[in-house]
């Protein structure tokens, strides 16, 4: 059950100018349930994007890394089936989707991004996909943003979805988007799925700047259990059917508000983490740089006895300064390094604090929402990253998953 996530609500996600989505059943994996997605982008609308790393990345990552470079016309998203590790036949069955999609609505093959999201090491069955396009194409509208999140859901319980609006010197920008995620989430990326889309014209370069950092502030400061999938990928659209963000200022807010919405969208995929009870915001202070900082809280984050502690609401401190110590970092001295679970410090100096009782962190960790904040006293820097509990159903559901 997802940690205080509801769905969202349609009347709260504002439809961007030059953005149609369209859903169909095309029996991907499973009958009657929504498994396909069609974005049609208005003609002249930028894209930019930031992929996975994972050496094994699956084809629609490699034929959509290729495609970017074009003006883009729609995407084609499908859950269900990967198509990841699929060798060459995986190529040729994610292009002959974007030619049948391409085919319909009048452009060229490498004016389509294809994604998916399901199953690893299966062939795509294309024909199926090709097969409930023009259910899609006939569904298209600007208002489906909720049904779009909930077609590229795979164990997801609860669809993503988040919408903003920002002002710019022209007039006000509009920014929606969806996510998929719920497990193999780590950060670099995460087995997500992300699209946000903005009204604003902005240049292709600005925008992959500013996509770039946003997934850094977000898709890339989360954590359900240290797995890096093949598919991940985080795609702005920037129509260019609303005000233009030409000024420093505006591209600052612009890129605000990209942040913002992606960083709601990657809060949600945590909350709704494979079994999460809890929602746990790490935080380290302190260090020498960034980065030095991201390392300890992802040693934090990362270890499954950590992990498992939140679950039982067990403030067993030894487990987290463990990890702390492990994270690589030269130099650490645990004589400085304080450490607190919300309000209550209960580590000092690299010890015990002498006034912490153990009934003051099980309260803390018993609440659904609390965050673990680390004081390195070496240094200014600082980072925050999110992640959840590790349950008895998380086995379960990666146990049943194929079947």
């Amino acid at each position: 059950m997802a940690v205080n996530l509801r769905a969202p609500d349609p009347a709260q996600l504002h439809p961007v100018a030059g953005v149609e989505l369209g859903i169909a059943m095309a029996g991907v994996r499973k009958p009657n349930r929504k498994d396909l997605l069609v974005m049609r982008l208005a003609p002249g609308a930028n894209a930019a994007g930031v992929f996975t790393r994972n050496r094994f990345c699956a084809a629609p990552v490699v034929v959509a890394k290729r495609h970017l470079r074009n003006p883009i016309r729609a995407l084609v998203i499908n859950t269900g089936n990967a198509n990841a590790g699929t060798g060459d036949d995986g190529l040729r069955r994610a292009l002959a989707v974007c030619s049948s999609l391409a085919w319909s609505l009048g452009c060229k093959p490498g004016q389509i991004l294809p994604f998916s999201t399901g199953v690893i090491m299966e062939p795509l069955p294309a024909d199926r996909i090709m097969a409930g396009m023009p259910a899609a194409l006939s569904d298209l509208r600007a208002d489906n943003w909720l049904s779009a999140a909930e077609a590229i859901m795979t164990t997801d319980t609860v669809p993503k979805a988040a919408s903003a609006r920002v002002k710019l010197s022209s007039g006000p920008a509009t920014v929606t988007g969806i996510a998929k995620g719920a497990g193999m989430i780590r950060p670099d990326m995460a087995t997500m799925l992300g699209f946000v889309a903005t009204d604003a014209k902005v240049a292709r370069g600005a925008l992959q700047r500013m996509t770039k950092s946003a997934a850094a502030q977000s898709f890339n400061a989360i954590t359900v259990d240290g797995d890096t999938s093949t598919n991940d990928a985080f795609v702005c659209l920037a129509t260019g059917k609303g005000p233009v963000a030409r000024s420093k200022k505006d591209l600052k807010a612009l890129g605000t508000a990209l942040m913002e919405v992606a960083q709601r969208l990657a809060q949600a995929i945590v909350r709704d983490g494979e079994g999460a009870t809890k929602f746990v915001t790490v935080r380290v202070e302190r260090g020498r740089n960034t980065a030095e900082c991201r390392k300890v809280a992802y040693a934090v984050a990362h270890s499954p006895l950590v992990k498992t502690a939140f679950f039982a609401s067990d403030p067993n401190l030894g487990r987290i300064l463990a990890a702390i110590g492990c994270a690589g970092i030269a130099g650490l001295e645990p004589s400085k390094v304080d450490l607190y679970i919300d309000a209550v410090r209960v580590a000092a100096r690299g010890a015990r604090d002498p006034a912490y009782r153990e009934e003051q962190g099980v309260a803390a960790m018993r609440k659904p929402e609390f965050t673990v904040r680390t004081v390195l006293n070496r240094g200014k820097a600082a980072a925050t990253l999110w992640t959840c509990d590790l349950s008895f159903d998380y086995v379960r559901i990666n146990a049943e998953y194929r079947s």
